[in-house]
């Protein structure tokens, strides 16, 4: 998964983006500070890894990955080329999900691009931009869609699609606002809109209102009100206590988030939303020498997650020995839970649940 954080400058998407990945991009108090996109891969917490290790004693223990990348502040005329926005609007189209970082603090010290805090205005101005440029895409795609549909009337449905899309456009809305069928779906993720892709609204709060009480903070309010008319998700997060939490030990890291009265980090926190949005689930295999995590999309059947591993165990596939990761910690070995009849021998049209520690059989 590849979740491109985005904002307008000064909102603390670089600070936030150091916090969660440790990668030192550039950070300061000005404009355009990051130019080209900063990448920062970081694990996926899964208790479940341990717990695994813990009956298998593997020689190395792999989470599942997000790649998080921090691209270029965007401002009003990026559609047009203005500040840094056709190498902002290219490096957005290639992530699956977009972290929003919308400024939800006051302060003083901390120049806004826009004179003042205001999140609706700033995701208004985001969207915005986004919106023209997937104009500029949808009208080269409706006319090379009716040239199609003179030959054959087939492409009558696709043009009708598009065309209720860009009224969605011309309305202020975004793309993935647009209600669609299965098939429809296909032809916008063809389209490749900005608009279109799914987001998280990272929420960037002061020290203070986490030390105090969140419902209490206005701007926030009004983020998690447009989140939800549009079926986005929304993550209260402070970059500040990200940066402190990034240079502590766990030990201490926990402590810290106990004393907010937090249970995960603001990390935790976006990786179990990007999950939740885009629909994922983790299969775990087991055994010498590793035990490692996979992350496939929910749905997916036994020999496609396979091929997450290898396109010969998809290709060779026989069946998949199966067994909830429950049940294997319950009985505390392979070799117990077997006698109890937990593992389940499935086959082609197997859909994977997440948790499934999973034992592939093929032959190429």
């Amino acid at each position: 998964m590849k979740l491109g954080i985005v904002g307008l400058p000064n909102v603390g998407k670089s600070t936030l983006f150091n916090a969660i990945t440790n990668a030192g991009a550039q950070s300061a108090n000005y404009p355009f500070c990051t130019i080209e996109p900063n990448v920062g891969v970081v694990d996926v917490p899964d208790k479940r890894l341990d717990a695994l290790a813990e009956i298998y004693h593997p020689v190395k223990v792999t989470p599942a990955s997000i790649e998080f990348v921090d691209i270029a502040g965007l401002v009003r005329g990026a559609s047009n080329g203005e500040g840094l926005g056709n190498k902002f609007l290219s490096n957005i189209r290639e992530v699956d999900a977009v972290v929003h970082v919308v400024r939800c603090f006051e302060s003083d010290d901390i120049i806004h691009v826009e004179g003042s805090v205001d999140p609706l205005r700033d995701i208004e101005t985001i969207n915005t931009e986004l919106a023209l440029s997937d104009i500029e895409v949808l009208d080269r795609r409706i006319d090379k869609t009716r040239k199609l549909l003179k030959a054959d009337k087939k492409y009558q449905d696709e043009l009708d699609f598009f065309l209720r899309v860009r009224d969605a456009l011309d309305e202020g809305k975004s793309a993935r606002t647009v209600e669609r069928t299965e098939d429809e779906d296909k032809l916008l993720q063809s389209a490749s809109l900005l608009t279109a892709k799914r987001v998280i609204y990272a929420a960037n709060l002061g020290e203070d209102d986490f030390a105090g009480d969140l419902d209490s903070n206005k701007h926030l309010a009004a983020v998690k009100k447009l989140a939800a008319e549009e079926g986005s998700e929304v993550v209260p997060i402070c970059a500040e206590l990200e940066a402190q939490l990034g240079e502590m030990e766990q030990e201490d890291r926990m402590m810290f988030l106990a004393e907010l009265g937090l249970e995960e980090s603001g990390l935790d926190r976006l990786i179990r939303a990007g999950y939740h949005l885009l629909g994922l689930i983790s299969f775990l295999t087991a055994g010498q020498p590793e035990v490692r995590a996979w992350t496939i999309t929910k749905g997916t059947k036994a020999p496609q997650a396979a091929g997450k591993i290898h396109s010969d165990i998809e290709r060779g596939f026989i069946r998949a020995e199966v067994i909830a990761y429950d049940d294997l910690t319950e009985f505390g070995t392979l070799a117990a839970a077997k006698e109890k009849g937990k593992i389940r021998s499935e086959g082609k049209e197997y859909v994977m649940q997440d948790g499934d520690v999973v034992h592939f059989l093929f032959n190429v």
